[in-house]
């Protein structure tokens, strides 16, 4: 299926088009005429599926442009509301389309002025509330989007989004997108949607197949240096680094910037206005390598990120989809690479069954090997390089004193100096010793549940020793009341009496 299939307003095809997008992921694929067709819907679908895309386009394609607010998009951080803007944005400029983009932390009056202006509203649930309670906006929106509605649950905007929905006209077309389905979204999607179609993405499609996925082991101590010997070796162009704390975030930026990489980080304690300009000279190129937490990458998009990186194994199977689904964007191949300890085999193990993909077990290059492979990358480079006129004046002024072939070598090794592979020769475990590690977890597991096998018959024997040896349950006797051995003491005390 291409997306000219969709028939969207000409205008909005020629932006589809200018972006390079030609086939549509499978959430749009299902999702995009159900919208053209005016139904509400409720969708399932991971973080890195093309969602904006999917209820941006057809609710784009149906505005008017008439001057007002047609369309309102609800996300739950200021990031996410940033990054479905700029992409609404992109979409809608030759429709004459207009975003404004409302969060808490910067000045009302803007916002306000912007709002004015716009045919799509994009919004944190905080400030939205507050301008639509103070009276300081009033918007008949006949598209209203809740984006990523599980994290605004989990985020504590639940009462939040009812009160906003008091504001909304009856008369609308409402889509909700959610990455998990608990009972509070359906219980809130029976309030807020009528009638709804349902689209829900299984597990093994939102893992993109051009997404490279591989597990490094190494030792706990040994982290940082595997981490800066694979940037050396895949020298990827950008990439994002996962922590899992703000701490170990700080850390790393420090450590990788004084390793020489142009480096930054990202996570909760940032100043808004510092993290935008932190995310701008990413997507910009001033900043080569990302260091992030999950919370403060979510909804992160930028183009053409090669590598991500997962210093700690995620928590749990979502979080990795999310995270790998920074790379592999817009029809591009990326790669996903993951530093696991032996202790946590069994988890990535169930990462790999949870999510239906299968991640290669690779073996960290030694320091002679990236070594190598940097000298044939540099051979390659100096091939390739124009000769300029200020540098045949160099060699010219050096001749003077030296000959041509210690000049060569001079520039050689000041270049081989600039590109030197430190640390140690091995890092990590190799294929032999991943075997044994994973052999070893198997055996934990079966000895914890024999384990539990013992400790569930020893309390049997007890239960049963205790009831005498008679296995009916403690509350049935023929009588009907109590015990058996209640009813026997009863029965004692009334002899006495």
């Amino acid at each position: 299926m291409k997306f000219t299939d969709f028939n969207l307003k000409e205008s909005i095809q020629q932006a589809v088009t200018e972006a390079g997008f030609t086939e549509p992921s499978p959430v749009q694929q299902e999702a995009i005429p159900l919208v053209l067709d005016g139904h509400d819907m409720i969708a399932q679908a991971q973080t890195g599926t093309g969602k904006t895309a999917a209820f941006g386009l057809p609710i784009m394609s149906m505005m008017e442009a008439d001057g007002s607010v047609e369309g309102l998009v609800i996300v739950p951080t200021r990031e996410l509301a940033m990054q479905v803007s700029d992409e609404l944005y992109r979409f809608g400029q030759k429709s004459g389309l207009k975003t404004a983009t409302v969060y808490g932390g910067t000045a009302y009056g803007k916002q306000i002025d912007r709002i004015k202006q716009a045919s799509i509203v994009v919004a944190t649930p905080g400030r939205l509330q507050d301008l639509l309670e103070s009276g300081k906006i009033k918007i008949s929106p006949k598209f209203v989007v809740l984006d990523e509605a599980d994290e605004m649950l989990d985020m504590g905007f639940l009462d939040e989004i009812k009160n906003i929905f008091k504001f909304m006209p009856k008369d609308r077309q409402t889509l909700m997108f959610s990455a998990t389905m608990p009972k509070a979204i359906r219980k809130l999607a029976e309030e807020i949607l009528e009638d709804p179609k349902t689209v829900s993405i299984t597990k093994s499609e939102t893992t993109n197949t051009k997404i490279a996925q591989q597990y490094y082991v190494v030792q706990e101590h040994e982290r940082d240096d595997a981490l800066v010997r694979l940037i050396d070796y895949k020298n990827p162009t950008k990439c994002i680094i996962f922590c899992r704390m703000k701490k170990e975030v700080d850390r790393l930026v420090a450590h990788l910037t004084a390793q020489g990489f142009k480096v930054s980080g990202l996570h909760g304690d940032m100043e808004q206005k510092q993290r935008e300009v932190t995310i701008r000279a990413f997507k910009q190129g001033g900043i080569d390598i990302f260091v992030a937490t999950d919370v403060a990458a979510r909804g992160l998009d930028v183009n053409d990120v090669t590598h991500v990186f997962n210093y700690h194994i995620p928590f749990d199977s979502e979080s990795y989809v999310h995270r790998i689904g920074r790379t592999g964007r817009g029809g591009k191949s990326g790669e996903a690479i993951t530093l696991v300890s032996p202790n946590e085999l069994r988890t990535i193990k169930r990462i790999e069954k949870d999510v239906g993909t299968q991640m290669s077990t690779e073996i960290i290059p030694t320091r002679i090997e990236v070594q190598n492979a940097k000298a044939s990358e540099l051979i390659s480079k100096i091939a390739e390089t124009r000769v300029t006129e200020g540098a045949i004046n160099l060699v010219k002024t050096l001749q003077h004193d030296l000959d041509i072939v210690t000049i060569a070598h001079l520039l050689a090794s000041m270049i081989q100096e600039e590109n030197e592979v430190k640390g140690k020769d091995k890092i990590g475990l190799n294929h032999e010793e991943i075997a044994h590690a994973l052999e070893r977890s198997r055996e934990d597991r079966g000895n914890k549940n024999k384990g539990r096998g013992r400790q569930r018959r020893r309390r049997d024997d007890r239960n049963r020793n205790e009831s005498g040896g008679d296995r009916r349950p403690k509350n049935r006797n023929r009588s009907g009341g109590g015990s058996g051995r209640d009813s026997r003491n009863a029965g004692r005390g009334s002899n006495r009496g």
